[in-house]
């Protein structure tokens, strides 16, 4: 495929998501050319610790990695996110800076800033998702340009693309499933035999969980899940303390023992639902029937099943964390918005030759 545009990148934070996407634009550069037509260059990158790197001409990104990778600063160049979201010749904004519940910054006002100034903002952040979709959905239709975050609820696997594009037509009455691999996990575990506290311990161990693993266990990173599901999928913005919400730290070795001799499995379950024209959302342990595709999803993995009107059940299995699997969410909506542009330009050539 002929590639038409270079699109100019600029990244804020440089952690694990950002350099995973970062890792795939250079292991897939000529691949994205030819089967694509996608081109890019990325022109600053901002760090929450590690400084800001600068270049209009172009950052060689496999030296950035490799030069992070040896614990060095990204570089010394003075610039906030907005500044260098708004710097000339940046087309695509990625947001990779850490998921704030209470008020969404710093990724709130960058989004709020790049997509008031017409650029097209991919992230992974949930905060400005939950607190503010319909306010930043709108802004970016009024400026012409795209809010993606494909990476939000399910990491890699994609999920909000799929109800939103591949089931275009359907009418989604639901969507349940496992979206946190860190409590799927820890319940795997204890049907290996651990109890809740040592299948924890081990989560915490392997990096599944965080050093204050509450926002996993007790729900709350489901709970924002199934809002943004509510909201985008479902088209009814919720707010996050309206979703009901229960972890796993109640659930015991016994619990989950007696629940496989009724055949059945505990997994924590992010809902989303429509029912007589009220849009409601949940996070609770359910026991699933083991003839359910979410009962076989173990381990850290994710799921998801769209109830749709024309289709039954529709389910999705895939990665829901990583390095790469979430960078792989970002890249995809890259490309998603690229295509779009191309698409438009096409229609702008036939215009002009009908006219």
């Amino acid at each position: 495929m002929r590639v038409e545009k270079e699109w100019g990148l600029c990244f804020v934070g440089f952690g694990n998501v950002g350099q995973g996407l970062a890792r795939l634009l250079v292991k897939k550069e000529e691949e994205l050319a030819s089967r694509w037509g996608f081109s890019c260059r990325t022109l600053a990158v901002v760090g929450k610790t590690k400084g800001a790197l600068v270049r209009p001409e172009g950052i060689g990104m496999a030296d950035l990695l490799a030069r992070v990778g040896r614990g060095e600063p990204l570089g010394s160049d003075s610039v906030s996110p907005v500044e260098a979201a708004l710097l000339p010749g940046v087309d695509m904004v990625i947001d990779v800076t850490p998921t704030n519940l209470s008020d969404g910054e710093p990724g709130l006002s960058l989004t709020r800033a790049a997509l008031e100034a017409g650029r097209h903002v991919v992230t992974s952040d949930k905060g400005p998702v939950s607190l503010a979709f319909p306010e930043l959905k709108k802004l970016a239709e009024a400026r012409g340009c795209s809010y993606r975050f494909e990476g939000a609820v399910m990491s890699g696997t994609p999920s909000l693309n799929l109800a939103l594009e591949s089931l275009a037509g359907c009418d989604v009455l639901e969507a349940k499933g496992i979206v946190n691999g860190t409590t799927n996990y820890i319940l795997t575990r204890m049907e290996d035999g651990l109890e809740y506290g040592e299948a924890l311990r081990e989560a915490m161990e392997k990096g599944y969980a965080e050093a204050d693993p509450s926002g996993d266990v007790d729900g709350w990173d489901a709970a924002v899940k199934a809002q943004i599901l509510a909201g985008v999928v479902l088209g009814s913005p919720l707010s996050l303390a309206s979703v009901d919400r229960r972890g796993i730290a109640g659930i015991t070795k016994k619990d989950v023992e007696d629940a496989l001799a009724r055949g059945h499995r505990i997994k924590l379950v992010a809902r989303a639902s429509c029912s007589g024209g009220t849009v409601r959302a949940s996070v609770a342990p359910e026991e699933i029937p083991l003839s359910h595709p979410l009962a076989g999803v173990t381990g850290a993995t994710n799921a998801l099943t769209f109830t749709t009107d024309t289709l039954g059940d529709v389910t999705i299995i895939g990665p829901g964390a990583g390095r790469e699997e979430t960078g792989q969410a970002l890249l995809s909506d890259m490309l998603a918005i690229a295509a779009g542009a191309r698409k438009e330009e096409e229609c702008l050539i036939k215009q002009s030759h009908f006219h």
